[in-house]
């Protein structure tokens, strides 16, 4: 037994523990483990977010296409272009300055001597416009565009997804700025890097932002941006495209332009400079939070110098706006704006990590107790086990002696008869009642083992039928009652004049009101009194119970459920001389739960015990209320 649990302890417990200690220790990460999940989600809004707001922008570009169509189709493009500015604003709320450009290079719309925006506009993007000099300009490029030093190739650009149908063609002009602008093309191409090949500083530093996967950059430097400006005129950013979207920054201020080349005149470019706070006013719907986060985040739209634009909740003030939990970019359309997310309450996150880490230890605390609760199951199983090899080295005993005891008097009485020494007739026919009585008893000690075995092999089987319970006790009692006579007992026996019926297999029943009259022979002791009752049971009622009382040394109150155990004997054959072989009580319980039923042990008042046997009624008319007989 120690053998076993030493190798348990070494095999299981020992490791479990190690196991333990390996996830306790992890348990400080948690913390990191945490603020990694929930960057994942609040990045995945942020994201979702962005890519709202530019939806909404290309769907603004769109719907400035479909009305400068709406204004030529009431002229022609010549009268239109010269009084765009004011057709635009008329029709289109988002309208701030309308320009027209023809792409040799002159401007027909604003006028130069116009109202003051129109001035300022003028003065801000005239040399851009009629291409006497480059700007720094964030654009989105057509959806092909000439990759550098590879004049002729058009490769899809996610980026513009608006930029007409198909893929769009770039004039000589265009290929020229491909060949004498290589470095610009450079700076599209590789969007994380200005011209001169410094990354350009974000305006916000998120909290989880990786600088480290910047190459050639310090581990302490500002992130870089996506997105950089680049030097071109406008003849070469337009190209061969129908639409497109730019932005510049003047005085410091983002001006948000759209262009767009109608198919009947393609030399004029119509374009527009947004109102931008208007346009924002638009975007706020986008900037919304559910009611499942509501109560956790901020999501903020920051410009390009980290000022809220548009809030999720207007009372919400971070202890720095530049530092949000998560942000993501915008493209070219709004450069250096972005989507941040901020928490509510950051000291929340350590308690949730404080929360999660506990919850962790708590659950590996219960499975080391439910491992080392097993292990003691299994350690008590196995003492059960070895407890019973035990009982069953002392059932062989047990059996060796109850057949040694039967077979020897058989013996010796068949002898004496069959060798003539005994001529009194009336010993003669005690000598055979004696052999009638061993010879029953060994009948029903092989019965006991043999039956005991077979429920547990599936080969036991009862024959259940309407039954008189009544008359199976009768007939049982009156079987058994020439056995205890002769010995001295008193046996009074109980019943209902009228028929008891159950539903049951009468042999089986029998069989349990002979094992418990047999105990209650081999229990008695000086006071031979046996008394069988069948009456309505007061404690289960649908049930009728058959009583057997005797006056013997009862059972010790910790043993009246363990008597019911296999090979278990409150009092040892051997010591106390009680015969047995400890399974008449086990099968009694077996046949009687196999009827739906139970037999149980009670103390009887001045000694004794009372062992009820306890059968479920089947029929209505089962018992009547009239006085029972007795019988003795």
């Amino acid at each position: 037994m120690r053998r076993v649990a030493f190798l348990f302890v070494l095999a299981v417990f020992a490791p479990s523990l190690v196991l333990a200690w390996l996830a306790v220790s992890s348990l400080r990460d948690q913390q990191y483990v945490l603020e990694r999940q929930l960057a994942l989600v609040y990045q995945g809004l942020a994201d979702r977010m962005t890519r709202e707001a530019e939806d909404y922008l290309a769907e603004r570009q769109r719907e400035f296409a479909a009305r400068v169509e709406t204004l030529l189709d009431g002229s022609t493009p010549g009268e239109l272009a010269v009084r765009f500015d004011d057709a635009i604003r008329k029709q289109w709320p988002f309208a701030d300055v309308g320009f027209t450009v023809q792409l040799p290079g002159t401007i027909l719309s604003p006028a130069q001597s116009g109202r003051p925006e129109a001035r300022k506009f003028w003065i801000a993007n005239s040399g851009f416009l009629a291409n006497r000099e480059p700007a720094a300009v964030f654009w989105n490029p057509p959806r092909s565009y000439p990759n550098v030093g590879q004049a002729g190739e058009h490769p899809a650009n996610p980026a513009q997804s608006q930029a007409g149908p198909g893929p769009q063609q770039f004039s000589p002009a265009t290929t020229a700025f491909e060949n004498a602008g290589g470095q610009a093309g450079n700076a599209l191409l590789q969007n994380n890097y200005g011209q001169s090949g410094r990354p350009i500083p974000r305006t916000v530093n998120p909290l989880q932002q990786q600088t480290a996967v910047i190459p050639n950059l310090a581990p302490d430097a500002e992130p870089a941006s996506k997105i950089a400006a680049t030097e071109t005129e406008f003849r070469q950013l337009v190209g061969d495209a129908k639409q497109g979207s730019l932005a510049r920054f003047i005085d410091n201020q983002l001006k948000l332009m759209f262009w767009y080349r109608p198919p009947r005149d393609p030399q004029l470019v119509f374009g527009v400079q947004l109102l931008l706070p208007r346009l924002v006013a638009e975007l706020r719907p986008v900037i919304r939070v559910g009611s499942t986060l509501r109560e956790e985040i901020c999501v903020a739209l920051l410009d390009e110098a980290a000022r809220p634009v548009t809030v999720s909740h207007p009372d919400f003030q971070p202890a720095s706006w530049r530092r949000p939990f998560v942000a993501t970019e915008f493209g070219e359309a709004l450069p250096h704006w972005e989507m941040a997310v901020y928490l509510l309450d950051p000291r929340k996150l350590g308690q949730s990590a404080r929360t999660l880490a506990l919850t962790v230890g708590l659950l590996v605390a219960l499975l080391v107790l439910a491992i080392g609760v097993g292990g003691w199951l299994i350690v008590a199983d196995l003492r059960r086990h070895l407890t019973l090899a035990r009982q069953k080295t002392d059932f062989v005993s047990n059996v060796s002696h109850e057949l040694k005891t039967p077979l020897t008097s058989i013996r010796m009485f068949s002898e004496l008869l069959a060798e003539g020494r005994v001529t009194d007739a009336a010993r003669q026919q005690q000598y055979l009642q004696i052999i009638t009585a061993e010879a029953g008893r060994l009948t029903r000690l092989i019965n006991n083992v043999l039956d005991f075995s077979r429920p547990d092999r599936g080969e036991k089987k009862y024959h259940f039928a309407q039954c008189d319970l009544a008359s199976v006790v009768n007939e049982t009692v009156a079987t058994y009652r020439p056995h205890l006579e002769p010995a001295g007992f008193t046996l009074a026996l109980e019943v209902p004049p009228t028929p008891a019926f159950v539903n049951g297999d009468r042999d089986a029943l029998a069989q349990v009101l002979v094992n418990l009259l047999s105990n209650a022979e081999k229990y008695s002791g000086e006071r031979k009194e046996i008394r069988v009752e069948v009456r309505p049971s007061a404690k289960s009622p649908g049930n009728l119970d058959v009583r057997i009382l005797d006056r013997g040394c009862g059972v010790p109150a910790g043993a009246r459920e363990k008597i019911f155990e296999q090979f278990y004997r409150a009092h040892d054959s051997l010591s106390s001389g009680i015969q047995g072989s400890g399974l008449g009580l086990t099968l009694a319980r077996q046949i009687a739960r196999a009827h739906g039923g139970d037999v149980t042990c009670e103390p009887r008042d001045d000694g004794g015990s009372c062992f009820i046997l306890r059968v479920p009624v089947r029929v209505a008319e089962a018992i009547s209320e009239t006085k029972p007989s007795v019988t003795k």
